[in-house]
């Protein structure tokens, strides 16, 4: 080797090192200097490229030997000068081996208090995409579609460890009307040896917690890329309701007013060959809940302590999800229906349904979603309802409502069991348990009630009858079944009712109109399809009614039905009735028998002056095998009082209700005291009663709405009082009427047969009995002796008979026959002590006169006379030519009224104060056999 050559060789290593040492140099200039220089101008400048936005960078560090990037006090602001991101330290370390090996590692980056500004536009887009495209227009435009999706694989990056401490994230809204803005930090995570490329048995694991306020999420697990798989814990606690509302806008209509959710639960997910999700023990409790209709409502209508929820789970490959048991604690909700019918929680829903509707359908598609709840449970809820719909609105509040539901899933048809308590606020407890299956759908309840108050249901009372509830209590027992695998729905309800302390009464009236001590009902059989009802035994203890007549003619119990309407409206029933023939009604109902227990009516009538008041009490007795169905024939039997002394008994049979079968009903009425009668007589015969007893014996035939009744009125020892002024009293001499029915004991026994239409609305049973008794006693008036018609039969004679006498003519000589009348009129006078006769002798002048003037010819019968003679004696005395004593008349009538005295004294024993002479007169009659007609009238103390 040469001189040269060997010193050139041992140059080699020192220019080696010189160069490398220059190298270093240059590679750490570069690296420590130059670098970071161009760093601080390429970040902003890039920022103001690609994003419009001017940033500013305090320092940037880094070291070429470690690897190591670090800058300082980055802010970016967009163009309105708004900061958009920032930081106050970011620090890179890479790992130089990896490099070798090809792959980008990175020891740690770690991002200190990171901020970024998250705005969601009016059109749904963000501030980023929006910065961006209007910093790369062009870029936007002439982007072409990718060619070709090269199925590479990503690049192979490595993160020992990324750490972000102490960030913040500004989100605002910008899509409501008012702009929105929640402010996350801290955000915190880290996330641990990851890698982009698959490696057996090894993942990274990463953690978040990020807070908005007290709002926390927390956010743990393991994570591999190549291929995504995923597996960790999600608890997202306390997010309050202001943030809830906001999101939930669009998807809730109501206004959030109060509540917090915490969720939490583990989770799954691959994405490969297939896409893999499943989520376990998960839980959600939402705490304090308070939910008003909208913004304008001046309380939450819907509250609730506690709603949690255990062991919720997904599965997205097997479509199914599972949920655990539900409960919820102080549930507090408040329903309301407007006078519209409109219930206030779905009025928001009803613009929605359409889109609903929508989504359901595209829903339908696929296989279905398998889902199941393991159970419900609901402790001391409360529900309170408000229906403005009637005309008085009501209020009923179910409090201390606890509520348990059995598993229940997507089988539908399997059975799911439930049990349910509440009290009413306004009294009474109701309980409900069994079991349903939702499809097809049947049901099994056993219903229980006690105690609950009537009066909190008057509204819905009154919009079918007038009536206020002041007092009364229901109480339910039974078991219902319901069964809709087939149409119609059929069921059955088994059990027993009671209503217990009941008083109604009419709205404007201070008085009870109907209560009663109990009303039971057992045992009650309701078929639903068809329509029957079956009642064993209805026992009504100590009903009292108050029937009143008030001043303009109608009665309290008339006013109880509403909307009656017109005559005209109600006219077409009887025509559906007749359309239907002997086919079976819609709705069937029986009942094996009515007990009465000491029952009471009383009786008002305020047309009267005075009022007429009366009672019918110690009513006690049965009815049995009511039905509308043929063949079905009851009895009614009952028993009472009425006034407190008069002795009644109702009874009969009774024909299968709602059709033409016949009804006979007996009522007798015993003892009752006319004096309480005495505003009827005042007003329709113009006197007071001053005494007597009255029987009743009442026969009624009722078949459909036809009436045929036999009414015996039997009054015993009648005596009017003093007169009453009345314009509705008869026009006719009633007490001679009177008395000619009372009989020789004091008793007036009259049959006042009536038949009618009990549909026709103005046919009355009462007015109808009244009227035939008040023309009956103007008949007898009018024609008095027409009454005496049955001693005038016993003698062969009518009563028209009775009422006058034959005479001879010119003698006091009664006629043939004559003698047998006044013998049946002193059996009549006799009979009725109360009767007076009035004798007026009486004489016709023609017929008398000449037979006077005949007997003056002949001296009595002594002397003969001619037929000539008596021919021009007779003309003379026609023409007034001839004449006899002026006395002669007059004498002969006072001795015919005379005789006809003493006939009927002392003949026949009427006493002398029943007789009465009248001043004779000259105006008698001359009957066809040519004897003188003298008539009597009677007349009454």
């Amino acid at each position: 080797m040469s001189v040269a050559e060997s010193r050139k060789s041992s140059r080699m290593p020192r220019n080696l090192l010189i160069g490398f040492l220059a190298f270093l140099i240059l590679y750490t200039l570069a690296g420590f200097l130059l670098l970071p220089w161009w760093l601080e101008r390429l970040v902003p400048e890039q920022l103001d490229q690609r994003m419009g936005w001017q940033a500013e960078i305090t320092d940037i560090r880094t070291n070429p030997f470690t690897l190591r990037v670090e800058a300082l006090g980055l802010s970016a602001a967009d163009a309105d000068g708004e900061q958009v991101v920032g930081f106050d330290r970011l620090m890179v370390d890479m790992n130089f081996f990896q490099l070798i090996r090809g792959i980008a590692g990175f020891e740690g980056i770690q991002l200190d208090e990171p901020y970024v500004r998250v705005d969601l536009l009016e059109d749904y887009s963000v501030n980023f995409a929006r910065d961006w495209q209007a910093a790369n227009p062009k870029a936007v435009q002439d982007e072409p579609p990718s060619a070709q999706a090269e199925e590479t694989g990503p690049p192979r990056l490595y993160f020992g460890q990324i750490a972000l401490n102490g960030g913040e994230m500004l989100f605002r809204d910008f899509t409501k009307q008012e702009m929105a803005e929640f402010r996350i930090t801290p955000l915190d995570l880290t996330l641990n040896d990851l890698a982009t490329w698959q490696r057996e048995g090894q993942d990274s694991d990463y953690s978040l917690l990020a807070a908005l306020g007290s709002q926390t999420v927390e956010w743990q697990g393991d994570l591999s890329v190549a291929p995504f798989y995923s597996n960790g814990t999600l608890k997202v606690s306390a997010v309050g309701y202001e943030t809830l509302a906001h999101f939930l806008a669009p998807f809730f209509p109501y206004d959030l007013r109060g509540g917090s959710v915490t969720l939490s639960s583990d989770y799954e997910i691959q994405a490969g060959d297939a896409f893999y999700l499943e989520t376990t023990n998960g839980q959600l409790k939402l705490e304090n809940l308070a939910v008003a209709l909208d913004e304008q409502s001046d309380q939450a209508r819907l509250t609730n302590a506690l709603l949690s929820v255990d062991a919720i789970g997904f599965d997205l490959n097997r479509r199914e999800v599972r949920i655990g048991q539900v409960s919820l604690d102080k549930l507090d909700l408040a329903l309301a229906r407007s006078a519209a019918g409109e219930i206030d929680w779905l009025a928001p829903l009803a613009s929605e349904q359409g889109e609903a509707e929508s989504a359901d359908d595209a829903s339908s598609a696929g296989q279905p979603f398998r889902w199941s709840v393991a159970g419900l449970a609901l402790s001391d809820g409360r529900v309170f309802w408000q229906d403005s719909q009637p005309e008085t609105a009501a209020e009923i509040a179910l409090e201390q409502l606890s509520v348990s539901v059995g598993r229940i899933s997507h089988e539908l048809e399997e059975p799911v069991t439930y049990e349910a308590r509440g009290t009413l606020a306004s009294g009474g407890q109701l309980s409900l348990n069994g079991q349903v299956t939702p499809a097809p759908f049947t049901l099994e309840a056993a219903i229980s009630g006690s105690g609950v108050a009537l009066a909190a249901f008057e509204p819905y009372v009154q919009e079918g009858a007038n009536l206020a509830i002041t007092n009364g209590t229901l109480g339910l027992d039974g078991n219902l079944d319901l069964d809709g695998q087939q149409d119609p729905l059929t069921g059955t309800f088994s059990g027993t009712a009671e209503v217990a302390g009941l008083d109604l009464k009419l709205p404007d009236s201070s008085g009870s109109l109907v209560s009663w001590q109990t009303l039971r009902l057992a045992p009650i059989e309701y078929n639903v399809h068809p329509a029957r009802l079956e009642i064993g035994t209805v026992t009504l203890a100590q009903p009292r009614i108050n029937i009143v007549r008030n001043t303009d003619s109608v009665h309290n119990v008339e006013r109880i039905a509403k909307g009656a309407g017109s005559a005209g409206e109600q006219e077409p029933a009887p025509e559906a009735a007749e359309g239907t023939g002997d086919s079976e009604p819609e709705f069937i109902f029986r009942i094996g028998q009515l007990m009465l227990e000491n029952g009471e009516l009383a009786y008002t009538d305020r047309t009267l002056d005075p009022a007429f008041t009366t009672s019918f009490g110690e009513l006690n007795g049965s009815v049995t095998g009511l039905s509308n169905i043929s063949p079905q024939q009851g009895k009614v039997s009952i028993r009472g009082r009425v006034g407190g002394v008069a002795d009644l008994d109702f009874e009969g049979t009774i024909g299968t209700l709602g059709t033409e079968d016949v009804s006979d009903l007996r009522l007798i009425m015993q003892d009752l005291s006319l004096p309480a009668l005495s505003p009827y007589f005042g007003r329709y015969l113009g006197y007071g009663v001053d005494s007597g007893k009255l029987n009743l014996n009442l026969d009624y035939e009722i078949a459909g709405s036809r009436i045929d009744a036999s009414n015996l009125v039997v009054m015993d020892r009648l005596e009017l009082g003093s007169a009453i002024a009345s314009d509705d009293a008869v026009n006719a001499p009633v007490k001679l009427g009177l008395a000619l029915l009372r009989d020789s004991k004091g008793v007036i026994e009259v049959d006042l047969p009536i038949s009618g239409d009990l549909s026709d609305p103005d046919f009355s049973v009462g007015k109808v009995v009244m009227r035939a008794f008040v023309n009956l006693l103007a008949k007898a008036a009018a024609s008095p002796f027409s009454m005496l018609g049955s001693i005038a039969e016993l003698a062969g004679l009518s009563g028209e008979e009775l009422s006058k006498v034959s005479f001879v003519p010119g003698s006091i000589q009664l006629a043939e026959g004559e003698a047998e009348k006044l013998a049946a009129l002193a059996d009549a006078l006799l009979e009725r002590p109360d009767l007076l006769l009035n004798i007026r002798g009486n004489v016709e002048p023609q017929a008398d006169g000449l037979a006077l003037l005949r007997d003056d010819l002949t001296a009595g019968g002594e002397q003969e006379l001619s037929e000539e003679e008596w021919q021009e004696a007779r003309e003379a005395y026609l023409a007034g030519e001839r004449s006899l004593a002026p006395e002669a008349l007059s004498n002969l009538a006072s001795s015919r009224g005379v005789t006809l005295r003493n006939v009927l004294q002392q003949t026949h024993g009427v006493p002398a104060d029943q007789l009465f002479l009248l001043d004779p007169a000259r105006n008698a009659e001359v009957g066809g056999e040519g004897n003188v007609i003298v008539a009597f009238n009677l007349d009454v103390r």
